[in-house]
């Protein structure tokens, strides 16, 4: 088996990267960044988004596992003094697949050139440059309501309690195939009005987002942040990818719910 480590850089990570290392070239592991079959990232959550983006184009090919060296993470569901443990899994085990969904981001331009497209582990945001966001929302074709506020945000299923909860969206179980779309600030009165609730849209669904006035935007793509200029539109959907985790053992997604936001 091939591996590669991703770690967050800070001493403790970079130290526990060094210890898995030699640990699992003990066993007669392969250490390789090129194309590793498993990956694993120390660190947080960050740190997984990062080694998911550098390996997002074998995806087929390449599971991860997070160890996490700080707070609690939803993706890190092993502790530094459990490396041992780990390793000898990793060496001796097999492993247990778990998918879970991917949102796909296609930007389209004004003047028809070549399309850009991204997948997201969490989430994509898009606001403006400057001033209020005014975009119209069209789910599977049709127009569903014009919206004017801050920005918008379309969440995977596993990225749900990320910023997507912070703007008061539903927490969904990663194992779910679809994407939620939640406002940030819209403007509702007596002339604006929007849904103002989060909508959570099935696989076969596409969220299409078109310019109404100004055409340059400010896109993330989990931890990215990229200038769009002369957007023609923005689609949403599920995307055909899914991210695999390699599973040694139970993660019981509701508990680390519960441990997250729950438990003092």
């Amino acid at each position: 088996m091939k591996f590669a480590i991703t770690s967050k850089g800070d001493a403790k990570s970079n130290a526990l990267m060094h210890k898995i290392r030699n640990y699992l070239t003990d066993f007669k592991l392969t250490y390789d960044e090129s194309e590793p079959d498993i990956v694993i990232s120390v660190g947080g959550d960050g740190t997984l988004l990062y080694a998911f983006h550098r390996y997002s184009g074998r995806l087929d090919k390449t599971a991860f596992v997070g160890v996490h060296t700080g707070h609690l993470g939803f993706y890190a569901d092993w502790t530094p003094d459990e490396i041992e443990k780990l390793v000898i899994a990793i060496a001796r085990t097999p492993y247990q697949i778990i998918e879970y969904p991917l949102l796909e981001a296609i930007i389209r331009y004004q003047d028809g050139g070549k399309e850009t497209r991204y997948l997201a582990l969490n989430e994509s945001t898009v606001k403006s440059v400057d001033g209020t966001l005014v975009m119209d929302v069209e789910i599977r074709g049709e127009q569903f309501e014009r919206f004017r506020g801050d920005g918008l945000c379309v969440s995977t299923p596993s990225g749900s309690t990320a910023y997507n909860k912070a703007l008061g969206g539903a927490i969904l179980h990663p194992s779910i195939r679809a994407l939620q779309l939640a406002e940030m600030a819209s403007i509702n009165n007596r002339v604006f009005r929007t849904v103002g609730s989060p909508l959570i849209l099935p696989a076969h669904h596409t969220c299409m987002l078109k310019p109404v006035n100004r055409p340059d935007f400010l896109v993330t793509i989990d931890h990215l942040t990229i200038l769009h200029k002369d957007v023609k539109s923005i689609q949403y959907r599920v995307a055909s990818e899914k991210i695999r985790f390699a599973r040694f053992r139970p993660f019981p997604f509701w508990k680390r719910v519960h441990d997250s936001f729950v438990s003092s």
